[in-house]
C-alpha cells in the first residue's frame, strides 16, 4: 500500500488543495541531505590539517573556513530539495513581505533543480570514470583511508540522480493540476 502525505496551500488567496506528495518522493527528499552529509563530515578533518593517512593540505589560514563553508553550503543545497515536497516550494511563505501567499511558478523550482541534478550527475559520472580508470592511486589518502573516501564520495554521487527523480515528481504533480501552475 502506498501512502501519501497531503499538504494544503492554506492561503486564502489560493483556496487550492495540492495533489498528494507520494511517500516515495518524501523519502527521496529525506535521503538527499543524508547522502551529502558523509562527504561533509569526511572533509572537515582535512580542513584542520589532518591528511587522512596522506599529505595534509598545505597550511593556510583559510583552510578551515573554506572547508566548513563548503560543507555548510552543500548541506544547505541538499536541504533545498525539501522545497520539491513542501508547501514553500509551491507558495511563497506568508512571512515574505509583499510576496507571501503567492503561487510559485513551477519553472522557478524545476529549472534550478534540473540544472543542479544534471550538474551533480555529471560530476558523479566524471568521478566514476576517474575511479574506474585511475583508481585510488592518485588520491592523497593513505591506505585504508582511500576506501573510506571512495565510500563517502560514492554515496554523494547519488545526489544528482535522486534530485532529478524528485524534480520529475514535482513537475508531474504541478503539471497535472492546472490550479497549481
Amino acid at each position: 500500500m502506498v501512502t501519501t502525505r497531503h499538504h494544503h496551500l492554506g492561503s486564502e488567496t489560493t483556496g487550492v488543495v495540492q495533489r498528494s506528495v507520494p511517500a516515495w518522493a518524501e523519502r527521496v527528499a529525506h535521503a538527499i541531505p543524508l547522502v551529502v552529509l558523509p562527504v561533509g563530515i569526511w572533509r572537515l578533518p582535512i580542513g584542520f590539517g589532518y591528511g587522512m593517512g596522506g599529505e595534509p593540505m598545505p597550511a593556510a589560514w583559510f583552510n578551515a573556513p573554506y572547508v566548513i563553508g563548503l560543507t555548510i553550503l552543500t548541506e544547505i543545497l541538499a536541504l533545498l530539495s525539501f522545497g520539491l515536497v513542501r508547501r514553500w516550494g509551491e507558495v511563497v511563505p506568508d512571512w515574505v513581505p509583499r510576496l507571501g501567499g503567492r503561487r510559485i511558478p513551477p519553472a522557478v523550482a524545476i529549472v534550478p533543480a534540473t540544472l543542479g541534478g544534471l550538474f551533480f550527475t555529471a560530476l558523479g559520472i566524471h568521478w566514476l570514470h576517474e575511479a574506474a580508470t585511475v583508481g585510488t592511486a592518485a588520491w592523497p589518502y593513505g591506505e585504508g583511508w582511500d576506501v573510506l573516501a571512495m565510500a563517502m564520495s560514492g554515496l554523494m554521487n547519488l545526489w544528482g540522480p535522486l534530485l532529478l527523480v524528485l524534480t520529475y515528481a514535482y513537475y508531474r504533480r504541478r503539471r497535472i493540476d492546472p490550479n497549481l501552475r
